[in-house]
């Protein structure tokens, strides 16, 4: 599902209009981004957390030419998925 189909999918069960929709759903992703930037995490009950950790330094290979290199440090965005969410996929 892609945003457009998202949105598409989002007002026909909230009943409200399709732009409306998109400036929910962006407002949405621009809240979360926010306090992640921050360092806040994001839960939604029952559907999941967003949450902001530290990938340390570690090392690799580069495939083409199997040279050992060191990949540096970085804060990445993790997804947990709620109980809710986890079993109705199952």
């Amino acid at each position: 599902m892609n945003k457009a189909q998202l949105i598409d999918a989002m007002a026909e069960k909230s009943g409200l209009t399709k732009a409306d929709t998109k400036k929910a759903l962006e407002s949405f992703i621009d809240s979360v981004s926010d306090a992640l930037k921050v360092g806040d995490r994001v839960g939604l009950v029952g559907f999941g957390s967003f949450a902001i950790v530290k990938r340390a330094e570690r090392t690799g290979r580069n495939p083409k030419t199997r040279e050992v290199i060191t990949i540096p440090a970085k804060n990445t965005i993790k997804f947990k998925a709620g109980n809710e969410l986890s079993e109705g996929v199952q």
